[in-house]
């Protein structure tokens, strides 16, 4: 069974070519040349360092587990923290190398969507919401909530990814056409 990464899916629900291109016809994408990644991935790993024996008293954590690496059929990532919250239900908490600019993109909540699919199914337990900490507007806490709908997105998202790569079939578009400017398949991808 293929097993995808949040990233993927995001690629995904972003245009279902990133699928096709990736998975179908092999070519990799160079994301690791992207100084916010490469970035991201370090602050990530000092956070990781300097939070260890902190639990978030201002949201109400019970407990947690720090750079979890959780999988279940189809699904795998590794998610910075997992907490269990005073209402016995559990949250996502994702670190972000980015500025607050009052606005969760959507790949934030879908990346979040994706972790609370791992939570639910590994610790069986609710996730009604997660957080995103943005590391470059002094770790400012944003909380997301994660409606039954949006899990229910990354399902079939990931069912229509297998589609894909089984019937190697060539998908349509993403219908916003911005997105195709800063693509790293925009050469080579049939309009």
């Amino acid at each position: 069974m293929q097993s995808f990464y949040p990233s993927q899916i995001i690629e995904y629900l972003y245009c279902p070519r990133y699928t096709y291109f990736e998975y179908v016809l092999r070519i990799p994408q160079y994301e690791d040349k992207f100084y916010k990644v490469t970035r991201g991935r370090e602050v990530h790993n000092e956070k990781l360092e300097q939070n260890k024996a902190y639990l978030r008293k201002k949201i109400g954590v019970k407990n947690k587990w720090v750079d979890q690496y959780l999988g279940v059929e189809g699904l795998r990532g590794k998610i910075d923290e997992v907490l269990e919250l005073g209402d016995n239900s559990f949250a996502p908490l994702d670190y972000k190398f980015a500025y607050w600019k009052d606005r969760v993109y959507d790949t934030y909540k879908q990346q979040l969507y994706c972790y609370a699919v791992l939570i639910e199914e590994n610790f069986h337990a609710k996730v009604n919401k997660g957080f995103l900490v943005y590391t470059r507007s002094k770790h400012k806490l944003i909380e997301v909530s994660i409606p039954p709908e949006a899990k229910k997105e990354i399902k079939a998202s990931m069912e229509k990814m297998l589609v894909i790569i089984q019937q190697n079939k060539f998908p349509k578009a993403t219908t916003f056409k911005k997105r195709c400017v800063n693509c790293t398949y925009r050469n080579i991808c049939i309009k």
